[in-house]
C-alpha cells in the first residue's frame, strides 16, 4: 500500500436534480499520507461527502481525484483499487467466515473468477494480523460483537491495498482498547485517510487537517489549530464551546455546555 494525494474540486450533490443540495460546493486537498478529519453536527453532510470520495455517488458538479486521476473517468473496479471504505453500517447476516470476508478485499485485484494467488494470501494474512483477527479467522461474522465486526471491516479495506482509506466514525462500537488500536492504526498507516468523527478532541489529536461542515456547507478547512476555534465550534454545533489547555499534557481540549 502507498498513499496518493486526494483533491476534491467544487463538488455538490443532491438525491435528484429536483431536490435541494445536501452538499454545497466543497473543495480541498489532502497531501499523500495525511489524515483529514470531517466534523460537523448530524445532517451536516459528512456521509454525503464520504460517499463521493469512495465513489458510491457521483458529484453533480466538480470532481474527486486520487493521484491526479478523476474517479469519474474510472470503472468501479479501478476505483476500488484506489479507495477503500469502512462504513458505520455493518452487515450481521453474512454466511461467511472472518477470513472469507477479509478476502473480499482482493476482489478488485482479481480477474473474473480467478482463485486467490500467493500474493493474495499474503495480503489477507497481513490484514488479519494487523487487526488482531487470526484467532477468529474461521468464525462467522454473525457470532462477533459490534467492535469485532468493525475490525473485520477495517481488515477487509486494508486487503484492498488502497491509496486512500475512508473511515466513517471508525471508533463506533469499539471498546477503549480497540479504539486506541484503530487510532494507532490511523497514525501508522502509509495511506491518505479521510475520516468522519464526532469527537472534536479526538479529531484534533490524530488529524493533520480538519474540515468542518454545517448544513451541507463547508465552514472551514485547515490545521486543527487554525480551524477549531471557540467561535466556529460554538456556531457550528450550537453550543458554548471553550478551548482549554490541559496543564499536564499541554494539549488543548474542548469543553461544552448548552447555551443559556
Amino acid at each position: 500500500m502507498s498513499a496518493a494525494g486526494l483533491r476534491v474540486e467544487g463538488v455538490t450533490w443532491a438525491p435528484s436534480r429536483k431536490c435541494p443540495l445536501l452538499l454545497h460546493e466543497t473543495s480541498f486537498d489532502v497531501p499523500a499520507g495525511q489524515t483529514l478529519g470531517v466534523v460537523g453536527p448530524n445532517g451536516a453532510g459528512k456521509t454525503t461527502l464520504l460517499r463521493l470520495i469512495y465513489g458510491f455517488n457521483r458529484p453533480f458538479t466538480g470532481q474527486v481525484s486520487v493521484g491526479g486521476q478523476s474517479l469519474s473517468t474510472l470503472a468501479p473496479r479501478a476505483v476500488a483499487r484506489m479507495v477503500a471504505a469502512v462504513l458505520q453500517e455493518q452487515p450481521t447476516d453474512f454466511a461467511l467466515s472472518v477470513r472469507e470476508i477479509v478476502a473480499l478485499g482482493r476482489v478488485p485485484h482479481r480477474l473474473g473468477f480467478a482463485t486467490l494467488g500467493n500474493r493474495d494470501e499474503e495480503v489477507i494474512a497481513a490484514a488479519l494480523d494487523r487487526m488482531d483477527l487470526h484467532g477468529m479467522a474461521h468464525r462467522s461474522l454473525s457470532t462477533l460483537s459490534g467492535g469485532e465486526r468493525q475490525r473485520v471491516m477495517v481488515a477487509r479495506a486494508l486487503a484492498q491495498e488502497p491509496q486512500v482509506l475512508v473511515l466513517d466514525e471508525p471508533t463506533n462500537h469499539l471498546d477503549i482498547r480497540h479504539q486506541l488500536e484503530v487510532l494507532q492504526l490511523i497514525r501508522d498507516l502509509d495511506l491518505t485517510i479521510i475520516t468522519s468523527l464526532h469527537d472534536l478532541n479526538l479529531a484534533a489529536d490524530i488529524c493533520d487537517q480538519i474540515l468542518v461542515l454545517c448544513n451541507g456547507h463547508m465552514m472551514a478547512v485547515g490545521t486543527p489549530q487554525d480551524v477549531l476555534s471557540d467561535r466556529l465550534v460554538s456556531k457550528t454545533f450550537m453550543v458554548q464551546a471553550r478551548l482549554e489547555e490541559l496543564s499536564l499534557s499541554r494539549k488543548s481540549h474542548f469543553s461544552f455546555q448548552l447555551p443559556n
